[in-house]
């Protein structure tokens, strides 16, 4: 009962975890634009997450704690893949990083990042106030 009430957080938290590791790479790519041969790195999440829901959709109910549970993949072991982008480069020196790109996905991440602060922190607040009135 209580995994299922703290499941969306757990997810919350590993997309923090996702987005922070993002902000590093793309920090990365945005310090090695002048490298020669440096291939610029890229976050690999959101499929896992999607894959992930995918195959929680179908749960089987379990009414005796020897059963065995179907269907029930766990979204709080989503893994976070760090991949090397192999795009040809339009320059000669064979280094792919645009930094004009790096500079737009750092600003939508620290938009995603505040976004799931924002969520989380709601989340937290509201089981706050719910303990604080249910005192009274």
């Amino acid at each position: 009962m209580i995994e299922d009430m703290f499941n969306n957080t757990y997810v919350l938290q590993k997309a923090l975890d996702a987005s922070w590791t993002r902000n590093k790479v793309i920090s990365d790519n945005i310090a090695n634009v002048d490298t020669p041969g440096y291939k610029k790195q890229k976050v690999q999440f959101e499929s896992y997450l999607a894959q992930a829901v995918d195959n929680n959709a179908v749960k089987g109910m379990v009414t005796n704690e020897r059963h065995i549970p179907v269907g029930a993949g766990s979204l709080n072991r989503l893994k976070i893949d760090i991949k090397e982008d192999n795009t040809t480069s339009m320059r000669l020196d064979g280094n792919n990083v645009d930094i004009d790109s790096e500079m737009a996905d750092l600003a939508k991440n620290n938009i995603m990042y505040n976004a799931l602060i924002e969520k989380i922190s709601g989340t937290y607040r509201n089981l706050r106030t719910a303990i604080n009135e249910g005192r009274k």
